[in-house]
């Protein structure tokens, strides 16, 4: 039996690979309900991820996931609208016409910005398509110093500045131009006469996540149920193990310890352990660490009665407490949530000491209202029919230079102990982006690496 700590997309998808591949799971999650990032919220129709979420074009391996699991056909594509806040004005960012309207950037920003986007390097006045191919030859590069060659001065300071400021807040400075590079690949496909194609499951990602329970069995998942302890043929491991220590060990994993709600303590018997969550709760267990860093994000969903928007991913530009207003139902129609205008104003926390952290959450939703009024003065909060807020502290990490270089391996066996992987955000998977689908490509990694080695046939 193999052990999975997390129920999250990751650990759901590590479990029904390894089904596939004939072995019996159990999943372990120290909350109440399955889902992590992806749980939601209930609206008077269809419900609401916690945490906005859509796919791109690119991410391939959670649609053959839909699909496997018969929702292939509620897969759908739509245009996600963009715009930029900039001076009180909203100003659409879809079009290539309404690109060139943009009165912050010059003809010339605009033709640098373009070719960028394109994967077209002019420098030196040949123009090359070989420049960003491998997105990783720039992992060592400043994001700062890269867009001043690569672009001009405008697109650095009026069009990236403030969204880098807005998604990595005080540590922008410290992200690699691979992020950058990767992340416009990870997003690329648009429909030239309309925007980006983006994808959404009818019925929201919640389903996705229902029907990998169903898959993997409800009696296979025990919620409320924290791993405490992994046990190998020689020791316990846990977080007060050198590195040193748990590098020398070629031990394998036979037991996790768990403890249920109740206090209750538990030996379950494995032939291998999948940690399918944040890389503080792999220390914890193993006594590996990780240096990369993570953010939190402050994240409300406000139903309105009324729409806000004309978009649905407007950047901004000018002060607001928050980074961002995603206006979901100008993506996903407002009929399927029972004509509830649904809207999403969120932004990234650095530190744990960060006052929006530590707001109670009547008083940071009151903060968001008046930011909101400050932007648009028509805007009444008699339209307001509710809001409801989540925090997570690790809901992404910081893309620093030298990233690649902290990643968790899939396999663990020689750093901490024979029949140990990882599959949580830490995970190569989660890079340049992290996606719903990175998780199940982590769960699915390490599912398939277990099958390898125990050459269980499929």
């Amino acid at each position: 039996m193999i052990g999975i700590v997390g129920a999250g997309i990751a650990g759901l998808a590590a479990a029904y690979r390894l089904q596939e591949h004939g072995h019996e799971v159990r999943v372990f999650e120290a909350s109440e309900q399955v889902g992590g990032l992806a749980a939601v919220y209930e609206t008077s129709g269809d419900p609401i991820e916690q945490f906005y979420h859509h796919l791109s074009k690119s991410e391939e391996t959670i649609v053959e996931l839909a699909a496997d699991l018969g929702l292939g056909e509620d897969v759908e594509w739509r245009i996600g609208k963009n715009a930029y806040y900039v001076d009180g004005i909203v100003h659409p960012m879809d079009t290539p016409w309404q690109i060139l309207a943009y009165p912050y950037l010059s003809v010339y920003d605009k033709f640098r910005l373009g070719m960028l986007v394109l994967g077209i390097d002019i420098r030196g006045g040949v123009p090359s398509r070989e420049t960003y191919d491998d997105f990783t030859d720039f992992e060592d590069v400043p994001i700062e110093e890269f867009l001043l060659d690569h672009t001009t001065r405008g697109v650095f300071e009026n069009f990236f500045l403030p969204l880098l400021e807005a998604k990595f807040g005080n540590r922008w400075e410290d992200v690699s131009a691979a992020w950058l590079l990767g992340r416009v690949q990870f997003r690329g496909e648009r429909n030239i006469l309309r925007g980006e194609i983006l994808g959404y499951l009818d019925g929201g990602f919640g389903r996705l996540l229902d029907a990998l329970v169903d898959a993997v069995g409800p009696e296979n998942i025990h919620t409320g149920t924290r791993v405490t302890n992994i046990v190998t043929e020689d020791r316990t491991l846990s977080g007060d193990n050198n590195q040193s220590a748990v590098e020398d060990s070629t031990s394998s994993v036979t037991q996790l310890v768990t403890a249920t709600r109740d206090g209750a303590t538990v030996r379950h018997d494995v032939d291998g352990v999948v940690v399918a969550t944040m890389p503080n709760v792999l220390e914890t267990l193993t006594g590996y660490t990780c240096d990369i860093e993570f953010q939190g994000t402050v994240c409300s969903v406000l139903s309105l009665s009324e729409s806000l928007l004309d978009t649905y991913w407007l950047n901004i530009a000018d002060d607001a407490p928050f980074g961002v207003l995603i206006e979901h139902t100008n993506f996903v129609p407002p009929e399927r949530y029972g004509g509830e205008h649904l809207v999403y104003a969120a932004s990234y926390v650095q530190e744990r000491d960060d006052e929006l952290w530590n707001m109670g959450d009547e008083e940071l939703e009151s903060l968001w209202l008046g930011g909101i009024e400050e932007l648009f003065p028509a805007f009444e909060r008699d339209s307001v029919n509710w809001i409801r807020t989540a925090r997570n502290p690790r809901t992404a990490p910081i893309y620093e230079r030298g990233y690649l270089d902290m990643v968790v391996p899939y396999d663990l066996s020689e750093a901490v102990a024979d029949g140990v992987y990882y599959a949580g955000m830490a995970s190569n998977a989660q890079y340049p982006e992290r996606s719903l689908d990175g998780g199940i490509v982590a769960g699915f990694e390490c599912a398939d690496r277990i099958a390898a080695r125990s050459k269980t046939p499929p």
